[in-house]
């Protein structure tokens, strides 16, 4: 590791505490007194997930992001809160301790922590992730979010 500043390799580790399924670290810079954070992550055994096709693919954590993110344009979604989904998502499927998952149980995973976190962001993510038909397939949802909030 290299200090982001002057490159150097001298480095002592100042904090560290666990956080989300990494660690964080603070570091300085034993040369230039440049203080930085990093994270860590448990490297973990490979996932492979199932497509709707049966073709296998690693898991990858940036595709939820990435779809999460979408779905939450011009909402009130920090992307604190994405990160959180996302991790909820991880740790949920970890759990299961299977070296491979059908990408309909993460999608719905992802549904279920949205449903929590903002409605449109939900249906959003349910509209593209279900590719729902027709209009009475949407309609349904929605009826089945009003009656969840009243």
């Amino acid at each position: 590791m290299h200090c982001p500043n002057c490159k150097s390799e001298r480095l002592k580790v100042v904090d560290s505490r666990p956080a989300d399924n990494m660690i964080r670290r603070r570091r300085e810079c034993e040369d230039c007194g440049q203080r930085f954070t990093t994270f860590e992550r448990v490297e973990e055994m490979p996932l492979l997930v199932i497509k709707r096709d049966e073709t296998r693919e690693l898991f990858n954590r940036d595709k939820i992001i990435t779809g999460i993110v979408r779905s939450a344009r011009k909402r009130p979604v920090s992307s604190e809160d994405i990160e959180k989904v996302v991790a909820n998502v991880e740790r949920n499927i970890r759990q299961l301790e299977k070296k491979e998952i059908e990408a309909d149980i993460i999608g719905e995973l992802v549904m279920t922590e949205l449903s929590k976190l903002d409605d449109i962001t939900y249906v959003r993510f349910a509209s593209v992730y279900r590719s729902f038909k027709d209009v009475s397939e949407l309609e349904d949802l929605l009826k089945n979010i009003t009656k969840k909030s009243k």
